[in-house]
């Protein structure tokens, strides 16, 4: 772990706001940049998680945060453009986290992409 990868990690962060939601091909109007959908996701998950008796809401905030996180690499792809592309979500995120104080993420990633745990399912009830 290094200051320069966790300032440089900070900066990707800071990139989410410029990646926009794709269901603007659906929709018509512009939907919440990236940056926006994770944090409603991770209100939508406390509350969730809440109502379920889950009572480790740090891991839900984690999991929640991480998600999308590579998608400020690879982009956002809805479902269509989902079946026609292979995106590299975790070769993007590895690259994201690596030597970054949260290199440890990256394993709620995966368990969240699992969809086995209820935390991992209560954030993807909130994703949607």
């Amino acid at each position: 772990m290094s200051l320069k990868r966790d300032l440089e990690f900070l900066y990707e962060i800071g990139c989410l706001r410029n990646i926009e939601r794709t269901w603007k091909q659906f929709t018509g109007t512009r939907m919440a940049n990236l940056s926006e959908h994770t944090l409603r996701v991770i209100w939508i998950a406390m509350i969730i998680a809440k109502h379920e008796g889950v009572t480790n809401i740090d891991k839900i905030i984690k999991m929640a945060m991480v998600h999308d996180l590579p998608e400020s690499r690879t982009g956002d792809a809805h479902y269509v453009a989902t079946q026609l592309i292979k995106r590299d979500e975790n070769k993007a995120l590895t690259e994201i986290l690596k030597d970054t104080s949260f290199e440890d993420l990256h394993s709620l990633w995966e368990e969240f992409e699992k969809r086995e745990s209820i935390e991992a399912k209560i954030v993807k009830d909130a994703d949607s």
